[in-house]
């Protein structure tokens, strides 16, 4: 018997994945209790109410900074919750339900949806929001926040329908209420529609970006289901709306003109006209966004065409291990060198002669030597993967140089309050492991005292509240900043640090450390300034 109701069945978990992602992370915490929220259905009520907030400020093209969502939650509050919480409370509860909740703190969210086709898991990545810099006042550097396609996808799957059929279905329901004049419905349905195309556009920018990145990772399914939602949405759609919109103004335009030669419109009459004022401002900016996906719509045919035919280029050369083709085969037969000259023949090529061409005298000259060292590139066999690995494993192997380096000064200088260089000299001279720990190598313990030289003082509270501020994973390098949080957040023996101070001695004389190895593996002395660090606990 087949079941073809589980056809999509991953589709489905995908919007599964999402509300069930969104209550693990609201139903484990406990900070909800500090703000008065301890029911579950009020604490989903006020997330989604935050998302609408967010969604709504994307659609205006407006900033929504943690302010701004501080002070909708505190005006809501007040209105509806009626909670006993201050302004900076609502701002603090903001901030724990975007980076702490939306965010997960800003780690990787997955859920797994299960493929009855393909017998297997599927893991989906799940993220409802994202941020990005902007400037208040041209001075002022705030984080913005906005919803992602999933958080798009999640306050709209609430309905059962189709994505080919969203943008119709809204569509037919804005129509209903144009004619029957409820415009302040008519508002809201507008607004989907144009949601549903900004959705549209990003979808097909996301798609671009990934074709570039590797085509091979978009299948011909998933390009063909984008292609006929395009078409969807494209078809006679902007036609209607600029219908609409003309229709809209002439409305506008008889209460405007009544208003000013009849008689003083009523506070019912003037919702009507702001309110087609309103649509007939989303009307505009739905026709241009139309015209936008029109634009990408080509972009992304002509992109993978493109890609598609660059891998079908590189499918025509052959490549071969010279190891197992060549120096195997010579190791189990040598006689075969007598024929070596077939092998290397045609390396020897010479280049076709080449003619002269008049017309290129007059074209403006560009510079070919990149496109030289591009094309003389070597093509190495290898499993790249494998070296991947080996990278990330060798970078991590660096890392824990960096942060067992910077830690020994941690602790040396919080046995005191300080510590000076040449105290550490002195006792890495009794102790060949702690001197092995602080200076891994020359580069390492060098690049470390630079940054803490050139920081002077490190504020650690004040890089606390500014990593609050943003959501983003920890970099695959060294950062003085980054390192010295870990340290200090996750053993125990730095906790209470708030302050480390970097500063050259003058008339100390020079500290040097003997027979330090550098990336080389060589023994070297190195000589440098004597410095004092100094860390400041909470008292």
């Amino acid at each position: 018997m087949r079941y073809d109701f589980l056809e999509h069945f991953p589709k489905r978990m995908k919007h599964v994945g999402m509300y069930v992602v969104l209550m693990q992370n609201s139903m484990q915490r406990t900070t909800w209790k500090q703000y008065g929220f301890v029911k579950a259905d009020e604490q989903i009520n006020l997330i989604f109410a935050v998302m609408l907030y967010i969604m709504e400020q994307s659609l205006k093209e407006e900033n929504c900074t943690m302010d701004d969502i501080g002070a909708y939650i505190d005006t809501i509050n007040a209105q509806h919750f009626e909670k006993g919480l201050t302004y900076e409370d609502c701002r603090k509860l903001g901030d724990f339900i975007v980076n702490i909740i939306l965010s997960n703190e800003g780690k990787v969210m997955y859920f797994d949806g299960f493929d009855f086709e393909s017998n297997a898991y599927h893991i989906m990545h799940i993220s409802y929001v994202a941020n990005k810099i902007v400037y208040i006042d041209q001075e002022l550097k705030r984080t913005s926040y906005y919803l992602t396609d999933d958080g798009y996808n999640l306050l709209l799957s609430t309905l059962e329908i189709e994505n080919n059929m969203k943008l119709t279905i809204h569509e037919m329901i804005f129509q209903m209420h144009l004619e029957k004049q409820s415009y302040d419905k008519a508002v809201d349905e507008i607004k989907n529609v144009f949601n549903l195309m900004r959705i549209q556009l990003q979808k097909i920018q996301e798609a671009i970006g990934k074709i570039r990145r590797n085509a091979l990772n978009y299948s011909v399914k998933d390009y063909e289901e984008i292609l006929l939602e395009n078409l969807d949405t494209i078809s006679d759609t902007k036609q209607k709306f600029q219908n609409y919109r003309e229709l809209v103004k002439s409305r506008a335009r008889e209460l405007e003109e009544e208003n000013i030669n009849v008689k003083r419109l009523s506070k019912k009459e003037e919702e009507k006209l702001n309110h087609l004022k309103e649509i007939e401002r989303y009307l505009s900016r739905t026709i241009d966004e139309h015209q936008r996906i029109l634009n990408s719509h080509f972009d992304l045919k002509a992109v993978y065409t493109k890609e598609l035919e660059a891998l079908s280029q590189m499918s025509l050369i052959k490549r071969f291990p010279l190891r197992t083709e060549l120096y195997d085969k010579i190791l189990d037969n040598p006689s075969a060198l007598g024929n070596l000259d077939y092998f290397l023949r045609p390396l020897f090529n010479r280049e076709i002669d080449k003619s002269y061409n008049i017309n290129k005298a007059f074209e403006l000259q560009k510079p070919v030597r990149k496109k030289e060292e591009k094309d003389s590139t070597e093509q190495l066999d290898f499993d790249e993967e494998e070296w991947q690995k080996e990278k990330e494993r060798l970078l991590k192997e660096k890392l824990e140089k960096y942060e067992k380096s910077l830690g020994y000064l941690l602790s040396m200088a919080g046995e005191k309050g300080e510590v000076s260089l040449m105290e550490i000299r002195e006792k890495t001279l009794e102790d060949a492991a702690s001197k092995e720990c602080l200076i891994p190598n020359v580069e390492i313990f060098k690049e470390i005292m630079v940054e803490l030289i050139k920081n002077q003082e490190i504020d650690i509270l004040a890089l606390q509240k500014e990593r609050s501020e943003f959501i983003q994973d920890r970099p695959m390098e060294f950062q003085l900043n980054e390192t010295l949080l870990h340290l200090i957040e996750d053993y125990p023996e730095n906790n209470g640090i708030i302050k480390i101070e970097t500063y050259r001695l003058e008339n100390s004389k020079a500290v040097v450390f003997e027979g330090v190895l550098d990336e080389q593996g060589e023994r070297k002395n190195i000589k440098c300034s004597d410095v004092m660090i100094r860390i400041t606990r909470e008292e």
